[in-house]
Order: structure tokens, then C-alpha cells, then sequence
């Protein structure tokens, strides 16, 4: 069916900046200020994956008006991209090229998941935070920390099937094999993200040197794979340094081929 996919990521996004609103509305309304800049501090990093669909949008040869720059100030700009997908998609009698589609796809992937990954996932480190903390649990944090896990998840197997499609012959997983891939992401983003709460509960500030070692780590092993996509070697290593502290959470396939060694040696050192 035509449009599922760019409207549910749609959806799903809107629920999260809900969520998110929702939550600084609590804080702010129950007085609880250092939750809530923290929760304020942690939407700035997606200003990042905005700035970056401006500079894609001028090389498209599409300069943005107005109105498009005044969405992406807003942090509006990722679904005006998925809202343009979405039309043409549902159009009957859209004449768009498949290079041109998959093209937007993967930029608005690419986009979401840097994104989620700059915004998402510190917030939900922050709310999760909260949560454990909180005596009696509070319920707003804990359903915006749930919708921020599952956004990031939904960005990661997002990223995967656009990786798909760019094999010969385009193919599409079905369903079934998402939603395992979404189940998967979940349970090993939870698990990553509750320990190092937990953590830090009992620990306080140990765990970033426990998250910093991992992070170092990550970064060695990434340059030892040459992980060269990147062609300049300063912007290479600064890729797998942030790629690095991305590892620390969860992994992210940049390399082609099979990747089960990779996510083997993974696991090892996550565990």
C-alpha cells in the first residue's frame, strides 16, 4: 500500500515531539527545573540534523524559501521531507522516478536516524533517568521515554531497509522481517539504556568513565576495520570517533557485506 511507510515514520515522530512537549509542560507545571532544561538542553542537538537538510536541500539545487527555513527553526524540517514522500507516493498518477524516490528516502533516513540519535537518545537516557529515580514513578517521563525508545528503534530499522533497497534489484523486507528487526532494536537499546541508569544510580558519575573506555574502544576497533567511507582522513576519523560513542548504545552497520563477525565482536565487548 502506498505511503504506509513515510506516514507511519510521520506519525510516530509526531508522537514523540508530543510526548516530548507533554513532558516539559510537567516539569515546568510541577516546578521541577532541572528536569526541565534538561529535557529543553537535550532537543538542541536535533538543530544539527535540520542544518544538515539545508545544505542537502541547496546541493539538490532546491534552495528553501521562507516557510521551508522557518519549519526546520521550528525542528519541522524532517517532516515536511516525509510529508513530500507521503504525497507523491499517494499520488495515482505520480510519474516519479525510482532513483528520484529512493534518493529522498535515504536522505530523510539518514536525516532521522542522525537526528534520533542526537536527540532521542539523550532524551530518553534523561527520562529513563527520571523514572528510576522518581519515588512513586512518575507516569509522563516513563510514556515519553517509551515513544522515544520506539523512535529510535523505528530510525534504526528505517536506516536498515533503506540499506536494502539500495542492493540490485531494490527489494523491500516484508513486514515480518521488520517488525523482528524493530523487536530486536528495542530489547538491546532498553537493555544498554537501563543498565547504564542503573549505573549510574548506584555509581553516580563512574559511569562515564565506564561509557568512556567503551567509547574508546569502539573507536580503536572501527579504525582498525578501516571504516573509510568518509574519503577526507580527518573527517574519517572524526566519523569513527562519533561512530565510536554511537557503538556504545547500539550498532550500526556502515560497512558492506556480511556482518555477523562485526556484530559479534560487538556483543563481546558490550557485555
Amino acid at each position: 500500500m502506498r505511503g504506509v511507510f513515510p506516514g507511519l515514520c510521520l506519525a510516530l515522530l509526531a508522537a514523540e515531539r508530543g510526548a516530548q512537549l507533554w513532558t516539559i509542560i510537567h516539569y515546568l507545571s510541577h516546578r521541577q527545573l532541572d528536569c526541565f532544561w534538561g529535557t529543553i538542553a537535550c532537543l538542541a542537538p536535533g538543530y544539527v540534523a535540520q542544518l544538515l537538510s539545508i545544505l542537502w536541500l541547496r546541493a539538490d539545487g532546491h534552495p528553501p524559501g521562507c516557510g521551508v527555513l522557518v519549519l526546520h527553526i521550528l525542528q519541522l524540517g524532517l517532516w515536511k521531507r516525509y510529508w513530500d514522500i507521503l504525497r507523491m507516493e499517494v499520488k495515482a498518477d505520480s510519474n516519479a522516478g525510482t532513483g528520484e524516490m529512493l534518493m529522498r528516502h535515504g536522505d530523510v533516513c539518514v536525516l532521522r536516524l542522525l537526528e534520533a540519535l542526537l536527540q532521542s537518545l539523550p532524551h530518553l537516557l534523561l527520562q529513563a533517568y527520571v523514572v528510576v529515580a522518581s519515588e512513586p514513578a512518575s507516569l509522563i517521563p516513563g510514556v515519553s521515554a517509551g515513544l522515544s525508545l520506539l523512535s529510535l528503534s523505528w530510525a534504526l530499522v528505517s536506516y536498515s531497509r533503506f540499506c536494502c533497497l539500495l542492493k540490485p534489484g531494490h527489494v523491500c523486507p516484508p513486514a515480518a522481517s521488520l517488525l523482528c528487526l524493530l523487536l530486536w532494536r528495542m530489547g538491546m537499546l532498553a537493555t544498554r539504556v537501563l543498565a547504564l541508569v542503573l549505573f549510574t544510580r548506584l555509581y553516580s558519575c563512574w559511569v562515564f568513565a565506564v561509557a568512556g573506555i567503551h567509547w574508546v574502544l569502539m573507536s580503536f576497533w572501527l579504525v582498525a576495520l578501516q571504516t573509510d567511507i568518509v574519503a577526507q582522513p580527518c573527517h574519517w576519523r572524526l566519523f569513527n570517533v562519533l561512530l565510536g560513542a554511537v557503538y556504545v548504545f547500539c550498532y550500526i552497520n556502515v560497512q558492506p557485506g556480511p556482518s555477523r563477525h562485526r556484530v559479534a565482536v560487538f556483543y563481546v565487548v558490550s557485555t
